[in-house]
């Protein structure tokens, strides 16, 4: 029985997992800051998962865009390369897939708990998108068929959109900061960060210097308007760029929200503007009405992608 080493490799954390006779093991979580190479952090996990049986295959997703095995990260100085891992570890193999990709495969597979509804009907035989604010902004798609066929993106880095003056000021005072100001730099904890210093300096507002989590818990405490609008402007955004992937993919199946920040407000989520920015797109308003969208709570559900994708259940393309 073929034993699998499972890596979910962001620009933060890198979970990691067994995944023996059909069961994923504990997930291991280590901080990329902790280790200089990515190679160090799998040394650091086989050390404490020593066992006879020898691991002979890893399945490794990865938040960047993959060539020949390898990636290069984008918010991170880490390399993933299948080769050098292959090597250094005697694994048989070594797939290494975007880790939205990964997050992609997971969707036939994650339960109603792992689910927080936001708006929407029933979700048709048709593509799936997923994106996700983390780290970075991560895009996918899944493809229904036998095999579905997964679609990794770098949608993360189109531009970023405005639907109105508010949201037009703040793209423009970031173009001063940025060559190119992409979704990503909106939407992601970074992103979030930018959204409170752009609007703090368009409106000449003195304010402290804030952490994501620092200006999520301020915005829903009601404890400082500058924060309460950047997560408001926040959810807006999500909303639009959601609706444009869905028109994208034609992803009548559904649209997936994954990633480490919008599970922690799913609530105001679903109060905000969101659902009503998802589907403003003018004559499409009534095709976007019909497609459901769902906040994945699961923080590890691209280790169940991964192993759906060790167990041979979906393609990639």
């Amino acid at each position: 029985m073929t034993r699998y080493l499972l890596a979910d490799i962001g620009g933060t954390n890198a979970r990691f997992a067994l995944f023996d006779r059909g069961v994923i093991g504990p997930i291991d979580v280590q901080a990329v800051a902790d280790h200089a190479r990515a190679p160090d952090a799998v040394a650091a996990f086989l050390a404490r998962h020593q066992s006879a049986a020898p691991i002979e295959v890893a399945a490794i997703g990865v938040a960047g865009p993959v060539d020949n095995g390898r990636c290069v990260f984008t918010n991170s100085n880490w390399v993933v390369d299948a080769a050098e891992l292959a090597a250094a570890f005697g694994f048989r193999r070594v797939d290494v897939i975007n880790d939205f990709e990964a997050t992609a495969h997971a969707l036939l597979h994650l339960q109603p708990s792992d689910l927080f509804a936001v708006g929407g009907g029933e979700a048709r035989a048709a593509p799936r998108v997923v994106l996700g604010p983390g780290t970075g902004l991560g895009v996918a798609c899944m493809v229904p068929g036998d095999p579905p066929v997964t679609i990794a993106t770098e949608g993360g880095h189109a531009t970023a959109p405005a639907t109105d003056h508010r949201q037009d000021m703040v793209i423009q005072h970031l173009r001063t900061r940025f060559a190119h100001v992409s979704t990503e730099r909106v939407l992601s904890g970074d992103g979030l960060v930018n959204l409170h210093d752009a609007i703090a300096a368009i409106d000449g507002r003195s304010v402290p210097a804030r952490s994501p989590s620092q200006i999520t818990e301020a915005a829903l405490a009601g404890a400082c308007p500058v924060c309460r609008e950047a997560l408001d402007m926040f959810c807006a955004m999500l909303g639009t760029v959601a609706g444009d992937l869905a028109l994208t993919f034609g992803g009548r199946g559904g649209v997936y929200i994954a990633g480490g920040i919008v599970p922690r407000f799913v609530d105001h989520l679903a109060r905000s503007t969101f659902r009503a920015q998802f589907e403003a797109k003018g004559r499409f308003r009534d095709y976007l009405a019909a497609i459901p969208v769902q906040v994945i709570l699961k923080p590890d559900a691209a280790v169940v992608g991964l192993a759906a994708l060790a167990r041979g259940g979906t393609t990639s393309s």
